[in-house]
């Protein structure tokens, strides 16, 4: 029983080493690319010929290029608003984005199609006083239930 006890705290003590190992690898500086998958759920008002308006939530889980880093395996939400008219219009939104070990960066971002720019408005944990901003390409719907991905990346600073 002791012997247990003693390998589930090194077990312990060794997975909160890494947890804090990673928190202090990420660069001062630097560029965050990313591709997330989204469930989209939304509603399309036709207000007039050739005019659309509408707004809904996107909820997803982000996976970072390299396969590890910043933003891999976290979870995304966002919601979103557009106009548009003859089929071109802005939209625009709010996301979260997370990562595994719960901190999040928080965007405000405007498009137009399927492309626009984030703009890096807050984080927490490591991302705490991120700033910085970067494009998205979105592509979808992929099938019939609201299926997105979108690429993207952040080019930031920390204080």
């Amino acid at each position: 029983m002791t012997k247990a006890l003693g390998s589930l705290l090194a077990g312990l003590s060794l997975a909160a080493f890494c947890t804090a190992a990673s928190a202090q690898d990420l660069p001062k500086s630097g560029s965050i690319s990313w591709h997330t998958g989204w469930k989209n759920v939304g509603e399309v008002l036709n207000v007039a010929e050739g005019h659309l308006q509408g707004h809904g939530s996107a909820i997803g889980t982000s996976f970072n290029d390299n396969g590890s880093g910043p933003l891999h395996l976290g979870a995304a939400e966002c919601v979103y608003t557009f106009f548009v008219i003859d089929g071109a219009g802005p939209s625009k939104g709010y996301c979260a984005f997370g990562d595994t070990d719960g901190d999040r960066i928080f965007t405000d971002w405007t498009g137009e199609g399927d492309s626009g720019t984030n703009v890096i408005a807050g984080g927490t944990g490591k991302y705490a006083g991120i700033t910085g901003s970067g494009p998205f390409t979105g592509s979808g719907p992929s099938g019939s239930n609201g299926g997105w991905v979108t690429i993207q990346r952040l080019d930031y600073e920390l204080p």
